[in-house]
């Protein structure tokens, strides 16, 4: 153990990056690139970091909490759309998570991830040169840019051209297909499109995420993750050392999860929905759904979570606007101050439910206990804030133009399934 303090003391001499470090100098915080956090699970092998998303301040507090009992290296996560109805941000979950972290005296890396920053088309693009490097000024340590909403070419072409919006050393997530379930189905042909377009021109991500059959929210069905995809587009992407990302992994139950760890090349999950329901005190199962009862409500634990007065006052508040179960997300902003106006022993219950949920997640289905001291081993090598990228470029920039990528996208054959909005 002491062995590890000496190690951790040196991390954070070294290993926090200069955003973090201008942002919270007299921290004691790990928060760190989350290129760092790849590479322990590559390290241990077969093990998944989670993603946790922080929709509010109980889930990051509950998975600070849970990271810190299994001696795990984690990702705390928010994404763009989410601002739309969380009081939790882009601007503001860094310091969520350095103020929690020294309160809770956490000495496990953390990383920081603005999830699914998406991109629609070339306003988009414009915008985002200002707002990426605000978000890094902010304390973001990674990011997703999502252009999968366009077509392959234009989701390389606006990939290309934000890229060198975000800091070298920051942990970098590239996506192709949208997440919408069991339609428009990634192939390892555009995978490879995407990561060698991005490796000709210096791009190294350290993950890739896919439309496996798997969606955002409450899983409708039991499709889920397709393991055996999954895996095949993870080996045709072997040359490249691209990790896979899983997203919406709730409603998967833990033994799929557990394949997509020992089969598949997955260093990072997502878990959201099940976090938000959890902290709320709803029954929860193993897929990460929250049970409803014989008349389709959702079915809240007496004396866990929120009380039951204020779940009252919620669920009234969703029926009086219309909202649809997996539209219960927007109750996140709508009742924040509510949250947090609770009774000590109420506000603690809840990060509580959520820190047991994700030790559970941590140490039996993702395989990633004590993955803190692999990712601080991993930042005394580079004896940096950078871990560098993990492989070289191996493409030519002169078969990578703008021309020639369109050239080439056209030949791709795909269906992009349904319409409509997947953003989370």
């Amino acid at each position: 153990m002491n062995g590890y303090r000496e190690a951790f003391e040196q991390a954070l001499k070294i290993g926090r990056p200069p955003n973090v470090a201008e942002l919270f100098p007299n921290s004691r915080a790990l928060i760190v690139s989350s290129g760092f956090i790849d590479r322990a699970m590559l390290k241990k092998g077969k093990a998944i970091a989670m993603a946790a998303n922080g929709r509010n301040y109980f889930a990051v507090r509950g998975a600070l909490m849970a990271a810190q009992q299994a001696n795990a290296a984690i990702i705390i996560e928010i994404a763009k759309s989410e601002s739309n109805y969380c009081a939790v941000n882009y601007w503001n979950i860094a310091r969520l998570v350095d103020d929690l972290c020294n309160e809770l005296h956490i000495t496990v890396p953390v990383a920081v991830h603005a999830d699914h920053y998406g991109v629609k088309g070339q306003a988009d693009v414009e915008n985002a040169k200002s707002e990426i490097p605000s978000m890094f000024d902010a304390g973001i340590t990674s990011i997703a840019i999502d252009a999968s909403h366009l077509p392959d070419d234009e989701n390389l072409l606006a990939s290309l051209e934000l890229w060198p919006y975000v800091p070298a050393w920051a942990g970098k997530e590239t996506e192709v297909g949208e997440i919408k379930g069991k339609t428009g189905l990634s192939t390892p042909q555009e995978a490879l499109f995407l990561i060698q377009g991005l490796n000709a021109h210096d791009v190294f991500p350290e993950w890739i995420a896919l439309n496996n059959g798997t969606t955002h929210g409450i899983e409708a069905g039991s499709e889920g993750i397709q393991v055996e995809l999954t895996a095949e587009v993870h080996d045709a992407l072997s040359p490249y050392n691209v990790s896979g990302a899983q997203h919406g992994t709730s409603g998967n139950s833990s033994d799929r999860l557990r394949r997509i760890a020992n089969e598949t090349r997955t260093t990072k999950a997502n878990v959201a929905t099940a976090l938000q329901m959890i902290s709320w005190g709803l029954e929860v199962n193993d897929y990460g759904n929250a049970r409803l009862d014989e008349n389709g409500d959702f079915v809240k634990v007496e004396n866990e979570g929120v009380t039951e007065e204020t779940w009252k006052e919620m669920t009234a508040y969703a029926e009086s606007k219309g909202l649809k179960k997996g539209d219960y997300k927007k109750l996140n902003l709508a009742f924040e101050n509510r949250l947090l106006s609770q009774a000590r022993e109420v506000r603690e219950r809840m990060s509580a439910r959520v820190a047991d949920f994700i030790y559970h997640m941590l140490t039996d289905v993702f395989n990633c206990r004590d993955t803190a001291p692999l990712a601080v081993e991993e930042i005394l090598n580079a004896g940096s804030y950078d871990p560098g990228p993990k492989v070289g470029r191996t493409e030519d920039p002169r078969q990578w133009s703008p021309e020639k990528i369109r050239d080439k996208a056209g030949k791709i054959k795909r269906d992009r399934g349904e319409s409509g909005n997947f953003e989370d």
